[in-house]
């Protein structure tokens, strides 16, 4: 896996890579994830990295561990996922966005405009 983000810990881009996974379906309602040794290697990073990404998401209400078995998703986690997410971009990063738009002149339209083209593009990527 390619770890884009320097500034952000290992173990938190893969917890953010699951939370994907589980927002797109991959893994649903009670589904038992990869064990962590499974998921290790196909990330190819130390079990422990993985042991603590677990760790967070079973914290923070994500996946729960039957003992001897494995982890799961909890039901409802997708929405619980989205709505962490939105909280934080409405909070964090959206002023930041706003703040910038300001600087560089950029108007809700046109904003609009680019948000369009952009769905656009990843609809016919996605079609491929």
């Amino acid at each position: 896996m390619d770890f884009k983000d320097n500034t952000k810990p290992i173990y938190l881009q893969l917890a953010d890579r699951l939370c994907d996974n589980i927002i797109c379906g991959e893994y649903g309602d009670d589904c038992r994830l990869p064990s962590v040794r499974e998921f290790a290697a196909t990330v190819e990073v130390n079990a422990n990295t993985v042991m603590r990404t677990y760790d967070y998401l079973q914290q923070s209400g994500v996946i729960y561990n039957k003992r001897g078995i494995g982890y799961f998703v909890v039901n409802g986690a997708s929405k619980l996922i989205r709505t962490n997410r939105l909280n934080t971009f409405m909070n964090d990063e959206l002023p930041d966005l706003f703040e910038r738009m300001k600087l560089l002149e950029i108007t809700p339209t046109e904003l609009s405009d680019m948000y369009t083209q952009y769905c656009a593009q990843q609809s016919t990527i996605n079609d491929k």
